[in-house]
């Protein structure tokens, strides 16, 4: 008892201080991206509360930190498009019933459990995703960090808008240049004061109040007369909490909704499972993705109806959480509490805390996102998985993080087909002591019959390669002179109805030709179309040889068979041969 409550008091005391440190981040982030959908800040602050909350109370990722995100507001901003500036109420309302659309899709992909599909975003796309987020979230950060005034609008690219802001001449402000430094030497050194003595990961959060303090003694964050300060800050906290609103519906609303809810729903789903499996990556953890579909749809459709900005999982704040040393899903229990604490208790000290020191914070974050080591092993280990990380980054620069996860996703299918649609057949040798190899050019051909070897995916898209290796098959047993040929299936999955039916003409070809088929190593869901086939009425049951407890004592048994049939085995009087001291299980 005394151990569970130690370690759950530890868990406790690691997940509190990552929270703070996300809380931290969360206040400026949550206006932020309210601001860049086009909808009033407080939308954001209260997303960063109820979305985080019930996200983490359903979702399965111990370190995923849901809420707003930039790619997420910058589709609202484009769905919102269709209201005047003017109409801020109703843009307010419809963005409400999106939530409560986006959420309700996602819940239905959780319910008939398609969230399971995103096990097949490989590492490569990871890798190339988290290489280009880490990037552009750096570069965004880029004029905060100089104390430049950020130019440009949302709507235009990361890259085009940072050349904007160095090239419009205002001059890069050495206050806020003195705090940028200042956070990232305090960061290296506490980050490694923190792994030498093995401390609970408080730096981030450390650093902040360190810097923040210091500006203000320093009177940078004071407002003066002209009520401007030295070097930005966070700007001032709506001092509310969200109540409960019934979004207003109107056909016509969400008729003009229906394509932007669909892309927020599968963007999300991206979003938020690619930063959790990039994360899980480092921490081993088994994520339950379905699981995790469900916790998205259900902190969006919470959200409509607490007036939240549509949200997902926020790179920059999991990022944090994770390095910032989070146990379990409390921490983002815990950061919800206390960005709503902050709104009401904190509001009037937001003010103080410098742009420049977040900025930091956050460059620190995108640099320890890439994982270097990892990157370096997947380019030296295989061209295909390198090319899949070049190009799903290159997307991510050029086209957004949102395209460039459908990019990677997309490639990484497109090679996996190709991969698995290569059927391999080998012509086998039958040993003297009865094991199976390679038939080599040296080898005499086996006694009266062939053996042949199938490995890979019994699917559409190796239809050609089945068709022709039978053709191959059918011709070399002219060749010979042979009337029998083995086939070991034991090594192909998943047969489709396109591949049976390749079988089926083979088997009535070969019939027709003279050909005498046996079959060894069948595994159950192949046996089981056969018979449902009927294919007994082409091949006998005897000829056919399922899976045994080994994968050879099916083949073993039905060369022996082979053999009986030829006259070629050895009586019983005689010197038994290999195949007869076997024991066919």
């Amino acid at each position: 008892m005394k151990n569970w409550i130690d370690s759950y008091a530890r868990s406790f005391r690691y997940d509190l201080v990552a929270a703070l440190t996300v809380a931290a981040i969360s206040l400026p982030q949550g206006m932020a991206y309210a601001l860049l959908a086009g909808v009033d800040p407080r939308f954001g602050l209260y997303s960063a509360i109820v979305v985080t909350f019930v996200a983490s109370v359903f979702g399965s990722s111990s370190h995923l930190i849901n809420g707003p995100t930039s790619a997420i507001s910058l589709v609202v901003f484009s769905a919102l498009s269709m209201f005047d500036p003017d109409q801020r109420v109703e843009a307010a309302e419809a963005m409400f019933l999106l939530g409560a659309m986006v959420g309700s899709i996602q819940i239905f992909i959780a319910v008939f459990r398609l969230g399971d599909l995103t096990r097949y975003i490989s590492e490569s796309v990871i890798l190339g995703f988290m290489g280009a987020a880490a990037f552009l979230l750096a570069v965004g950060q880029i004029g905060n960090a100089l104390g430049l005034r950020d130019k440009g609008t949302g709507a235009q690219h990361v890259l085009y808008r940072l050349w904007l802001t160095l090239s419009s001449g205002d001059p890069v402000n050495p206050r806020a240049l003195i705090a940028t430094a200042a956070t990232i030497v305090l960061g290296l050194l506490f980050r490694r004061i923190v792994r030498r003595y093995r401390l609970p990961q408080f730096d981030m959060l450390a650093v902040l109040v360190l810097v923040a303090a210091g500006t203000w003694f320093a009177g940078w964050t004071i407002p003066g007369f002209d009520g401007k300060t030295a070097v930005g800050v966070a700007g001032t906290v709506p001092g509310s909490l969200p109540a409960f609103h019934v979004p207003t519906v109107k056909l016509s609303w969400a008729w003009d909704l229906a394509s932007d809810s669909v892309a927020i729903a599968f963007l999300g789903l991206l979003e938020a499972l690619a930063i959790a499996k990039a994360i899980a990556y480092q921490t081993r953890q088994p994520l339950d993705f379905n699981r995790q579909c469900m916790a998205e749809g259900i902190a969006n459709l919470t959200g409509a109806f607490f007036q939240c900005l549509p949200g997902s999982g926020s790179l920059s704040r999991s990022a944090i959480n994770f390095q910032s040393g989070a146990v379990t899903r409390f921490s983002g229990v815990l950061t919800a509490a206390l960005v709503a604490v902050s709104v009401i208790v904190l509001a009037p000290l937001a003010p103080y805390v410098p742009k420049p020191a977040l900025a930091a914070l956050l460059l620190l974050t995108a640099v320890r996102l890439i994982d270097f080591k990892r990157l370096s092993y997947t380019f030296r280990a295989s061209r295909m998985d390198a090319s899949v990380v070049i190009v799903t980054g290159l997307s991510g620069l050029a086209l957004g993080l949102d395209l460039a996860i459908l990019i990677g996703v997309t490639l990484s299918l497109v090679l996996f087909v190709s991969r698995a649609g290569k059927l391999k057949v080998t012509e086998l040798f039958v040993n003297s002591d009865g094991t199976l190899r390679q038939l080599l050019p040296a080898d005499r051909p086996n006694d009266g019959f062939l053996v042949y070897g199938l490995e890979g995916e019994l699917f559409f898209g190796t239809a050609p390669e089945l068709d022709r290796s039978f053709s191959q098959i059918e011709s070399r047993s002219h060749q010979q002179g042979t009337d029998h040929v083995l086939l070991v299936l034991n090594r192909v999955r998943n047969p489709d109805v396109v591949s049976l039916e390749h079988f089926e003409h083979f088997l009535k070809h070969a019939h027709a030709a003279g050909i005498t088929l046996w079959l060894a190593g069948l595994k159950p869901d192949l046996l089981e179309s056969f018979q449902r086939l009927n294919f007994s009425a082409l091949l006998p049951d005897d000829h056919v040889f399922a899976q045994g407890a080994s994968d050879e004592s099916a083949t073993l048994a039905a060369v022996k068979r082979i053999r009986q049939e030829l006259g070629t085995e050895q009586s019983s009087h005689g010197r038994p041969s290999a195949v007869e001291l076997m024991t066919v299980r």
